[in-house]
Order: C-alpha cells, then structure tokens, then sequence
C-alpha cells in the first residue's frame, strides 16, 4: 500500500463581529476537516481533524501546522483514537508546529494514541506561544487493543515536544520507549497493565494574575484518587506541565474531563464542549 504524505495547515483570526474565523485551511489524506462550530457562549471555534482512512500506516508522513492570531480562540480536537496500524518494516511519522499570537488561545485535544502490536510512530511537537497567549495541549495514551488481547505490544514510540513562550525554549520533553517499558512503569504505579497515560502542558494567558498557587491547583489535588493520578508541575510562572495516569481509558477520560472542568474555573475557553458538533 503507497505511503501518504499528508499535510494540515490552519489559520485562525478574529474578526470585527468577535468571532473566530478560520483564514487559512489547507489538507491533504489522512486529514479531513469538518465544518467548524462557533461556540458563542465561551468565544471558541471547534474543529475536528478526522482521519477518513483505516489509520496511520508503515511510511506515512504527517506534517500539521496551526496558527492562532490575536485575540482568536481556537480547539482543535478529534472524534475518534488515532490508530497506529502493525508494521512489517519502517515507522510512521508526525511533525506538528503549533504558534500562538499575544492574547490568542489554542486549545489541541486528541483522542488517545493507539498502537497495534508491532508498529513503530514518531511524533514531535514544536510550540511556540507569544507573551500574553494562553495554550492547553494534551498526549493521550492507552495500553493498545485490550479487546483483542494486545496489551503494550508496539515496538517503538517516540514523542518529542519542545515549547517556547516569548521566543525563550521552556520546556524539552521526550518520551521514547517501547511497549514492555511503558508496561513495567503501569505495573509500578499499582494500577496494573491496563493503565493509560496523558502529558498535558497549560500556559496560562496574561489575561490572569499570577499567583503562587491558582485556584485550580487544589482542585487538581481533588482529582487524584483510587482511579487516577494527577499531579501539576510549574516550569516557568504561568507555564504547567500536567500529568495524568488512569487505571484503563475509562478512568483517564473522565479524569481528562474532570481536568478541563477545573482549569476552566479561571480559562473559561476550556468550558466550550468537545464533542458538540
């Protein structure tokens, strides 16, 4: 089967009237765009990237670009898990730049990543966010088909994210292990070989006064349970790095939910609903 190289590219604006307006959209297979919601109660466009194929293959090439301008709110979210398909020789690959202008917000919300036995995907993720913008992302991982019996059976996964807020690089993470590591490291929080992962990194907009510990830091400290872990780390003022580890995909959906709910206390974009559309 012909490998896809397959590119997205986005532009959000605010317009006069006070909406968010798409200004540039471009896409190639695997990527489909649907129509974009205006949500007018929380000013946030929504857009759902669908893939219309099986899945991500042996060789395929994804490049996405996103951009927010200022004073534009923007969620880019999906409707369904990305699916990395069996490999019988080479990886799959994603390239994803996200920039957010002074005062804008981008909210990129996934469905979780799901890797078949023996596949191979490399992601890497390049922010950069403008003093005074706000930005939520989120990786979501779960253990791999349960329903067919494959459990942590990919060969290799790398994700790679690097963030800059106000052109200085903050942040410089790198996940990179196969299935059995990541197996070993669910066993050792005690929630057992089902358990499901989530990075998430927030920076918070100027529109907030900083503060040695914001409101929804405490009730984070609520959301770790018998089900879900959950912990906030500040990098920088403003800048968090948020993690999330549920005892199967249930469990870190609601705790995902959960997660938004409470941040949206003091960002109130994080009220608009994913799945309204």
């Amino acid at each position: 089967m012909t490998a896809l190289d397959g590119h997205l590219d986005l532009r959000a604006e605010l317009r006069v009237h006070g909406q968010t307006v798409l200004v540039r959209q471009g896409f190639t297979v695997p990527f489909h765009l649907s129509k974009p919601y205006w949500d007018p109660d929380h000013g946030v466009l929504i857009v759902q990237v669908a893939n219309p194929t099986a899945g991500i293959l042996a060789g395929d090439r994804l490049t996405s670009r996103i951009e927010v301008a200022s004073g534009a709110k923007l969620c880019v979210t999906t409707p369904s898990a990305s699916r990395v398909f069996r490999m019988n020789s080479g990886e799959a690959s994603a390239e994803q730049s996200f920039h957010v202008e002074a005062e804008g917000w981008l909210e990129v919300m996934p469905e979780p990543l799901v890797l078949h036995r023996h596949s191979r995907y490399r992601q890497s993720t390049s922010v950069n966010v403008a003093s005074g913008g706000g930005l939520f992302f989120a990786d979501q991982l779960v253990p791999g088909r349960v329903g067919h019996g494959e459990i942590w059976a990919w060969d290799e996964l790398a994700l790679d994210l690097r963030l800059k807020v106000d052109g200085k690089l903050t942040l410089v993470e790198h996940v990179g292990q196969n299935g059995s590591e990541l197996q070993a490291l669910a066993r050792s929080v005690g929630f057992g070989e089902m358990a499901a992962f989530a990075n998430a990194v927030l920076v918070e907009p100027s529109s907030l006064t900083p503060s040695e510990s914001p409101s929804w830091r405490d009730e984070i400290r609520l959301l770790h349970q018998n089900n879900l872990w959950c912990g906030a780390s500040e990098i920088t003022p403003g800048v968090w790095s948020l993690r999330l580890i549920g005892r199967d995909g249930v469990a870190l959906r609601h705790g995902m939910t959960a997660l938004r709910r409470v941040l949206a206390i003091t960002m109130s974009a994080l009220r608009c609903d994913l799945r309204k559309l």
